[in-house]
C-alpha cells in the first residue's frame, strides 16, 4: 500500500463521520420539527378560545378572521364573575365531579382487589362478565337507566350522576387496577395476614399505597370525564339551578340568532378548561413519582 493510499483511509473515515453526524442532525431537526408542528396544531384551538374570549362581539362575529383583538376586552369575564348563577354552576360541577371521582375510585379499587388478591369460587367468570360490559354501547343502556332512575324519583337530582360510581362504574378501570395488583408480590399479603391483618386492612394500608400510580391515572381520567360530562347531566338535570358548566355553556348558544355571544361562550370555556389543565399538571407529577417507586418499597 502506498503512502497516498494510507493518507486516503483517514480522510475517508473523517468524511464518513462527518456525513453520519450530518445525518443525525437532519433526523433530530426533522423529529423536533414534527413535534413542534404537532404541538402548534393541537394548541391552536386553545389559542383561538383564549383570543376570542378577549374580543368584542363584532370582532368575534366578523366575516374575516381576527387572530387577536385590537384591544383586549374583559367584559365577558366580568359578566361571568358578577353573575351568581355561574357561581352556582361552578359549585354544581365541583360537587358532582368530586363525589363521582371519589366514589368510583374507591369502588373500582375494592373490586380490583377482590378480583386479583382474593381467591373465591367463580371469580374468573364474574370478571369475564364484567369485561363483557365493555362491548355494550352506552346508548343501549340510556333508556333502561332513565326508567330505573325515574321510578326511584331521582330525576332532577345529582344521584343518577354520582351514585353509579359508588358501584364500580367502570369495567376498564377495574381491569387496569386488577392487572397492576396482580404484579404485586403475594408475600406482602401473607406477611400481613401473619400479623393478624384482614383483607380490608391489607387493601387499604398495603395495596392502595402501592397502587398510587394507576390510581392517579384513573383519577385523571375520571376527573376529565366527569368535569366535561354533557349527555348524562343534560338528561337528568332539567332544572336551571342544577346545571353544570357544560350545560350552562351550551345554553349560551342560540341557533335562532345570527350574532352569537362568542366572547362570553369562550370565556366560560376558558374558565372550565383551566381546572383540567391545572389538575393534570399537578397529578402528572404524582404519577411519575409513583411509577419511580417499586413494589418492595
Amino acid at each position: 500500500m502506498g503512502i497516498s493510499d494510507q493518507k486516503a483511509i483517514p480522510l475517508r473515515a473523517t468524511e464518513w463521520r462527518r456525513r453520519l453526524r450530518l445525518d443525525q442532525y437532519v433526523r433530530t431537526f426533522a423529529f423536533y420539527g414534527a413535534l413542534l408542528f404537532g404541538s402548534l396544531l393541537m394548541l391552536f384551538p386553545l389559542f383561538w378560545m383564549i383570543s376570542t374570549s378577549f374580543k368584542t362581539e363584532a370582532e368575534a362575529n366578523a366575516p374575516q378572521i381576527v387572530w387577536w383583538p385590537a384591544t383586549m376586552q374583559f367584559d365577558a369575564y366580568a359578566k361571568l364573575f358578577s353573575d351568581p348563577q355561574w357561581l352556582r354552576y361552578l359549585f354544581n360541577s365541583v360537587l358532582v365531579t368530586t363525589l363521582a371521582v371519589a366514589g368510583t375510585l374507591i369502588s373500582v379499587a375494592a373490586v380490583a382487589y377482590a378480583m386479583s388478591r382474593v381467591r373465591w369460587p367463580g371469580r374468573n367468570i364474574i370478571f369475564f362478565l364484567l369485561l363483557s360490559t365493555l362491548m355494550l354501547p352506552p346508548q343501549t343502556t340510556l333508556v333502561p337507566q332513565y326508567v330505573l332512575f325515574y321510578r326511584l324519583d331521582w330525576i332532577n337530582t345529582f344521584n343518577p350522576i354520582v351514585v353509579p360510581g359508588f358501584f364500580a362504574g367502570g369495567a376498564a378501570y377495574v381491569f387496569l387496577l386488577r392487572q397492576f395488583m396482580l404484579g404485586l408480590p403475594r408475600e406482602l399479603d401473607e406477611a400481613a395476614m401473619v400479623d393478624g391483618a384482614g383483607h380490608l386492612t391489607i387493601w387499604w394500608r398495603i395495596i392502595m399505597p402501592l397502587c398510587a400510580a394507576p390510581l392517579s391515572a384513573v383519577a385523571i381520567f375520571l376527573f376529565v370525564a366527569n368535569w366535561n360530562a354533557f349527555q348524562i347531566p343534560l338528561i337528568y338535570l332539567q332544572r336551571t339551578s342544577l346545571y353544570t358548566l357544560p350545560i350552562a355553556i351550551n345554553n349560551l348558544y342560540n341557533p335562532q340568532q345570527v350574532s352569537q355571544p362568542w366572547p362570553l361562550i369562550m370565556a366560560a370555556s376558558v374558565l372550565t378548561t383551566l381546572p383540567l389543565i391545572i389538575g393534570f399538571i399537578f397529578a402528572q407529577r404524582y404519577v411519575f413519582e409513583s411509577i419511580a417507586l417499586t413494589g418492595g418499597k
